[in-house]
């Protein structure tokens, strides 16, 4: 699904200067974007809110006590 997103008329410009060919400008920036990127590399540049941020931690501390807790279930069982 597309989704439309506002950039400065200088982002434009230089986005539409990398287009290679018939290259979308939604492949340019896959082009440009880091390969496997991390959320925490972006942590700190000021791209999420402090809240946003707290809120993204919590689900991963969350996700972990759960696959924690099913794992303790998991070598239960093939001690059994």
């Amino acid at each position: 699904m597309a989704k439309n997103i506002a950039v400065t008329d200088d982002v434009y410009k230089v986005l539409n200067q990398l287009k290679l060919g018939n290259e979308s400008f939604s492949d340019v920036i896959k082009r440009l974007l880091p390969p496997k990127s991390m959320l925490s590399d972006i942590a700190g540049t000021r791209t999420f809110s402090y809240q946003e941020w707290s809120k993204i931690q919590r689900a991963f501390k969350d996700q972990r006590a759960l696959d924690d807790e099913r794992m303790k279930k998991l070598l239960g069982r093939m001690v059994d």
